[in-house]
C-alpha cells in the first residue's frame, strides 16, 4: 500500500519559519515528481510547489516564490518544503503529492498520491 506521510505542521507567529515533511513508503518515487498542495477553509485546493524526479528543477506558486523552498532525498523518498517570512495567508493544509508518470520534470504537475495533510497556521 502506497502512503505519504506529512509531518512538520503547527502553530507559528507571521514570519516564522516551519519544515514540512513527507515520508512516502510502498514504493519509490525516485523517478517521479512530487509536489505539494494547500488548502484553507472555504477554498479550493491549490498548486504550492512541485520538483523534478532528480531535484533539478522546481516549480512554485507566485504567491510562495522566494519565501518557500521544495527539495527531495530520493534516498530516503522524501520531499521536504521549508517555508520561510510566513504569513498569515500562509495557514492551510498542506498536502504531499506525487505523479506516477516517470522522469517528469514537475511541469505541469498531476497528482495521482495524496497526502493526508498537515496542519499550517500562522497567526498575525
Amino acid at each position: 500500500q502506497v502512503r505519504l506521510d506529512e509531518s512538520g505542521g503547527g502553530l507559528v507567529q507571521a514570519g516564522g519559519s516551519l519544515r514540512l515533511s513527507c515520508a512516502a513508503s510502498g514504493r519509490s518515487f525516485s523517478t517521479n515528481a512530487m509536489g505539494w498542495f494547500r488548502q484553507a477553509p472555504g477554498n479550493e485546493r491549490e498548486f504550492v510547489a512541485s520538483i523534478a524526479w532528480s531535484g533539478r528543477l522546481q516549480y512554485y506558486a507566485d504567491s510562495v516564490k522566494g519565501r518557500f523552498t521544495i527539495s527531495r532525498d530520493n534516498a530516503k523518498n522524501t520531499v521536504y518544503l521549508q517555508m520561510n517570512s510566513l504569513k498569515p495567508e500562509d495557514t492551510a493544509v498542506y498536502y504531499c503529492a506525487a505523479e506516477t508518470r516517470n522522469y517528469n520534470t514537475g511541469s505541469g504537475f498531476k497528482a495521482d498520491y495524496w497526502g493526508q495533510g498537515t496542519q499550517v497556521t500562522v497567526s498575525s
